[in-house]
């Protein structure tokens, strides 16, 4: 069989709602205008308002309009249907109060719904019936002022005798049948008890019932406080349905009983209808004011008591079940609970562990515990604490316990320890480890011959090892935490900078540099490198930074040595080589002069035949000496070899100069040599070449040359000159 589709069906119940809501309003806008004609009295509770607050409150926003065009169409058919009720009143006079009344309808509904969006059994009931009451206060003012100045208009009606009645039919309908409906809409089924209890609530409401009605059923006794005993009976056993059923029965019986003039009321003699009203609204507002509150305080107490209820079965789910140990201990250190885990944990069975005491905990950790106790006892702020126990196998486990002070929940007044302790025995095992290996990585950096450093991105130090104090003399404690500009100063800084951004960047770069400590020049090679966590983010820079000296030093040694003559220490042939080659090239370019010397020391076999080599070697040391002090800095002075020298000048433009540079070499000798106790009397024979345009070193050497061997073939001590300066 085609079974209708879920749209089709949400459609249709929709509408069976609507007919229904129709229905009600109209019912109960015409009984409340037809008992007002057949009595000729005014309403003491008006119904309608109240039901469709409830209605409104159930049903989503959206759909609130349509309602309340529902309850306009509900009041006009009720109006034509009892002719105009009591006051004869004409169409457009209905259409205004039922505006009126849709008016005070959604100032009572938007007000509840703005607090409590959503109303079921865990809603703070004391709070919403604040909110309702002072909702529905106002809302009725506004309705009774307005719906009185309309029929002062229409049919001169005297305006606060009708804002008075309706004020206080309005107020009692929406307390009582509003209360009445939303708690029938919520409870639904429930509405008459849970299975099983249906019937002995109904003989409770029966009984009820039967003493309201006998109570106004004769005028001979003031009765009506025996109505208080089964209503609050009916709120006490059984909440908002005993409530709202029992207010029910009784503002219905109440009503009926005074539209007819029957009931204690008519003890009080000479009383007019609307007086009756009156008490009669008094009476009911009365049992509103005793019932109401206890029923609320009764909801707000369940649904308190269900919460603390749902809390403790989850925090014994949670202690139960937990793999942690959860305990509570008293000041005297006795165990008031302790969780099934301490099983799985420990080994123990609860009750052994229960009436065990601090025997359990490592004799190496008992002090530190009991302080640790004492302390949490004394400041009341949350302790953790690590300590060994004593499984019941013998050996220990560390326990890390988290302990805070907190108030028994079975003793009043007094306060306990709260501990959750748990298993940390595998990461002590490994932090020992990782100390064990971070000592011997210390030890190794401690002694690697070279500064190893961490740098942080705001170029801080972090880490430096301990052979900076055996390089510089700065201790590592001296450097944590300082800039390197503030440790290095500015001037080795400003070199260090661009490797230490390059290496922020992700870059390695390795480099040298120098630097003065304790009047002493440094020098060093480092290599810098990104430091990255273990997932990869930047954490700064690595730095290897070693001292290389010595080795700068043996290279700047090998370099004078690849350079100078070693007796001598004036350049060498090499360096001489350099030297005129570049001179020869810049003099092409700016066609320059150059004078080159080439210089022999006469003699210079005889006198290391004659006084030995020591002697020959201090003759030509000191033939180097006296030449460096006759010539310019500028001046390349070199031993070619033996007893050879050569001086290269440039800036030299005239044969004048040339010859008067020569005659000053040739006079340095004119002094004597001192050997030990013997005066070496040495001369040197010059040959002169300054040319302009020469092409090659070898052509302006071989004119050099050539006029040394003429020098000589003219008897030595003397010098020759061959220049192209006309």
């Amino acid at each position: 069989m085609h079974q209708p589709s879920q749209p089709y069906r949400e459609r249709w119940v929709l509408l069976a709602k609507m007919v229904a809501v129709l229905l009600a309003i109209f019912i109960t806008v015409a009984g409340s205008l037809l008992l007002a004609q057949h009595t000729g009295s005014v309403m003491s509770i008006w119904v309608p308002n109240g039901v469709l607050v409830a209605v409104l409150l159930y049903a989503p926003e959206r759909r609130w309009l349509a309602y309340l065009l529902l309850y306009i169409a509900a009041f006009m058919l009720a109006h034509y249907a009892t002719a105009g009720g009591l006051l004869g009143m004409h169409p457009w006079m209905a259409l205004a109060l039922a505006l009126i009344n849709c008016l005070e309808i959604l100032i009572v509904a938007a007000a509840i719904h703005h607090g409590f969006p959503r109303i079921a059994e865990d809603t703070r009931f004391l709070r919403l019936g604040r909110i309702a009451f002072g909702a529905t206060l106002v809302a009725c003012a506004v309705s009774a002022l307005m719906a009185a100045f309309i029929l002062r208009v229409a049919i001169g009606a005297p305006y606060w005798n009708t804002v008075d009645w309706w004020f206080r039919s309005r107020v009692l309908g929406m307390v009582i049948v509003g209360t009445l409906s939303l708690v029938t809409l919520i409870q639904q089924r429930r509405m008459f008890g849970q299975p099983g209890s249906r019937l002995r609530m109904s003989r409770d409401i029966a009984l009820h019932a039967a003493i309201t009605i006998a109570a106004f059923a004769q005028s001979r006794y003031p009765l009506l406080f025996i109505v208080f005993a089964p209503l609050l009976y009916l709120v006490f056993h059984y909440r908002f349905p005993g409530l709202v059923i029992g207010i029910a029965i009784v503002s219905a019986v109440t009503t009926v009983a005074t539209a007819l003039g029957r009931g204690p009321f008519d003890l009080i003699l000479a009383v007019t209808p609307g007086e009756r009203a009156l008490l009669a609204q008094i009476y009911l507002g009365v049992l509103c004011v005793v019932a109401v509150p206890v029923a609320l305080a009764l909801a707000d107490r369940r649904r308190l008591e269900r919460r603390v209820k749902d809390s403790e079965s989850r925090y014994r789910l949670l202690a139960d079940y937990a793999s942690d140990l959860i305990m509570r201990i008293s000041r005297d250190g006795r165990r008031r609970y302790v969780s099934p885990s301490v099983k799985d944990l420990l080994g123990w069975d609860i009750d052994e562990f229960m009436d065990s005491g601090v025997e359990l905990i490592h004799p190496d950790d008992r002090e530190h515990v009991a302080a640790a106790v004492a302390r949490l006892w004394e400041t009341g702020k949350p302790s953790l604490t690590e300590y060994r126990v004593r499984c019941r196998s013998g050996h220990y486990l560390w326990l890390e316990a988290l302990a805070r002070v907190a108030p028994s929940p079975d003793r009043s007044g007094e306060m306990e320890l709260v501990y959750t302790g748990r298993d940390i025995t595998e990461a002590k095992v490994a932090q020992e480890a990782l100390a064990e290996s971070e000592q011997r990585l210390r030890t190794i950096t401690d002694n690697v011959p070279a500064v190893i450093a961490h740098i942080d991105a705001e170029q801080r130090y972090t880490f430096v090892n301990g052979y900076v104090s055996a390089m510089v003399g700065v201790e590592p404690s001296a450097m944590i935490g300082r800039s390197v500009e503030d440790v290095r100063g500015p001037e080795v800084y400003a070199v260090l900078k661009p490797h230490i951004e390059l290496a922020l960047e992700g870059t390695t770069t390795t480099f040298e540099y120098e630097a003065d400590y304790a009047n002493r020049r440094y020098y060093f090679q480092a290599t810098y490198l990104p430091a990255r966590t273990a997932s990869g983010e930047a954490n700064g820079i690595y730095t290897l930074t070693t001292e290389i000296t010595r080795i700068k030093q043996a290279e700047q040694q090998l370099a004078f040595l690849a350079h100078h003559d070693t007796l001598t220490g004036i350049a060498n042939r090499r360096s001489f080589s350099e030297g005129i080659d570049k001179a020869v090239r810049h003099a092409a370019l700016v066609d320059a002069p150059l004078l080159l010397l080439m210089i022999d020391v006469d003699h210079f076999k005889q006198i290391n035949d004659t006084h030995g080599h020591a002697a020959g070697d201090a003759v030509l040391h000191e033939v180097a000496h006296r030449l460096r002090a006759a010539i310019r800095a500028s001046d390349l002075l070199a031993r070619l070899g033996g007893d050879e020298f050569v001086i290269l000048c440039e800036d030299v433009a005239t044969r004048e100069e040339a010859e008067a540079l020569a005659r000053k070499v040739t006079a340095t000798m004119a002094t004597p040599v001192l050997f030990g106790h013997r005066r070496l009397q040495v001369t040197l024979s010059v040959g002169v070449a300054l040319c302009r345009r020469i092409d090659t070193a070898d052509t302006l050497m071989h004119i050099a040359d050539q006029a040394l061997y003429r020098a000589k073939e003219r008897g030595r001590a003397r010098y020759d000159i061959t220049s192209d300066d006309a």
